[in-house]
């Protein structure tokens, strides 16, 4: 019995800026293109795999990136590495997440120089063990909402 691939999405704008398409859409298999999944790469990216100044995808690399696995400056997803990270598993000078690991953590698990969670590590810290007066005046003046005085 032979198995049939169907055919995914494929869009693409013709608009270009940094001679990116304006928007890429690139989900599920391609097969004319013997692709199983969908790579999309342009200014706004949206596919299986997407690349772009902001993307959204299982995987997703760029400016704004979210995806299951997400990269990029600004980074949303299950597993997300960048300069600022918002993940279940959240790897980023600034991580927010159930496990953040950066210079900057936020958490159910953190590690980092400065670190806010339950189950906190690093150099000064507020955890459910420890309270670090250095820790609470950075996270009380970067995070005013918070009640940590």
């Amino acid at each position: 019995m032979q198995q049939q691939m169907s055919r995914g999405i494929r869009k693409r704008s013709v608009q270009t800026i940094f001679g990116l398409p304006l928007v890429d859409i690139a989900l599920g298999p391609d097969p004319e293109k013997n692709e199983s999944r969908g790579y999309a790469h342009g200014f706004i990216a949206i596919g299986d795999i997407a690349k772009g100044w902001i993307a959204l995808g299982g995987v997703a690399t760029g400016g704004l990136a979210i995806g299951g696995i997400a990269m990029g400056v600004l980074a949303i997803g299950g597993l997300a590495v960048g300069l600022f990270a918002l993940a279940g598993l959240a790897i980023a000078g600034v991580a927010v997440g159930g496990c953040a690991i950066g210079i900057i953590a936020i958490g159910g698990g953190a590690l980092g120089y400065y670190a806010l969670g339950g189950g906190a590590f690093g150099k000064h810290v507020i955890s459910a063990m420890q309270r670090s007066q250095e820790a609470v005046d950075f996270f009380s003046k970067w995070l005013p909402f918070l009640p940590l005085k």
